[in-house]
């Protein structure tokens, strides 16, 4: 007798949405959708005729498109000394933070430390308590760090709770791996350097893009401690445009050091040439941030498990 044999086809699963589900997603729309809409408002004023600009007849497309306000911005001295100066600032703080970061999180990652509990408090207290804006104006005023790129710089050149993230991710990391490197004669350095740290790429990326757009967006310490307008960042001087142009459209008195600003903003229109300035800011961070959004995720959540 012959058997035919059943072919067992897998039937689809079907997906159901609960209730919470749905009322999830549509709050994360709403929320996406409330988040787009003013950067493209303030994309659209950038693109936009300045006549629709100046009477408030742009939302969120562009009317009458035109890039000369880009190019105007683009072309201006001072827009170009200080996507220079954020631009180095961004670089070479992000780099120092690391430093500063990885060397501080891994030799408190490891519970044999002595002295591994009184360093930790410490690091808990400088987290919880700051010693303010005057005592900080003061030092940074007696190390001669004021009106120089270094103040910018060393500002924040460290953050003790992404120390702490990456400590918490290299403990969760395998310690086998380590004891057989060590037994084939590694030292710490060649440890850190060729096996944890790239295996903790997900969170050191994650700690990366957090210190670039800290720096990338930093306001306060320009501020803070710098008046030279060579060495303003970028959002102290789109801080100072945004100031300049309230001043302009209630007609009050400019100080001399925005005059060059007034005019010209009186030239090219001030909300136009303010949106422009805040696109053109947003764009480096926009473009750098899709690389690295795989790492989030994954960063955060493993670092943030054991405390």
């Amino acid at each position: 007798m012959s058997t035919q044999a059943k072919v067992i086809v897998p039937k689809k699963k079907k997906h159901r949405f609960s209730l919470m589900s749905t009322i999830i997603v549509i709050l994360v729309v709403i929320f996406a959708i409330l988040v787009l809409l003013p950067v493209l408002n303030v994309f659209s004023e950038a693109v936009s005729s300045l006549g629709y600009v100046m009477t408030g007849a742009v939302t969120f497309w562009p009317k009458g498109f035109q890039l000369d306000t880009v190019r105007y911005v683009l072309g201006r001295s001072e827009f170009q000394s200080a996507i220079q100066v954020t631009l180095t600032v961004t670089l070479a703080g992000t780099a120092l933070a690391m430093f500063l970061t990885v060397t501080a999180a891994y030799p408190l990652s490891k519970p044999h430390l002595k002295g591994r509990k009184v360093f930790l408090y410490m690091y808990v207290i400088v987290m919880l308590f700051g010693a303010g804006m005057v005592p900080n104006y003061l030092l940074y005023r007696s190390l001669n760090l004021t009106n120089t790129i270094w103040a910018l710089i060393f500002s924040g050149a460290f953050s003790v709770y992404n120390m702490f993230i990456v400590k918490n991710y290299m403990e969760s990391l395998p310690e086998a791996v380590e004891e057989s490197a060590m037994l084939d004669g590694a030292g710490n350095i060649t440890i850190l350097t060729r096996i944890v740290l790239p295996m903790s790429l997900p969170v050191l990326a994650t700690m990366t893009l957090f210190y670039a757009v800290g720096y990338w967006n930093s306001y306060f310490a320009g501020v803070m401690y710098i008046t030279k307008p060579s060495l303003k960042p970028l959002q102290q001087y789109l801080l100072d445009l945004v100031n300049a142009t309230s001043n302009s459209t209630d007609n009050q008195m400019m100080n001399s050091s925005n005059q060059d600003l007034a005019e010209q903003i009186a030239n090219m229109g001030g909300r136009g040439m303010q949106a422009a300035t805040i696109t053109l800011s947003m764009l480096p961070i926009m473009c750098v941030y899709p690389f690295l959004q795989k790492y989030f995720v994954k960063g955060i959540t493993i670092g943030s498990v054991k405390g």
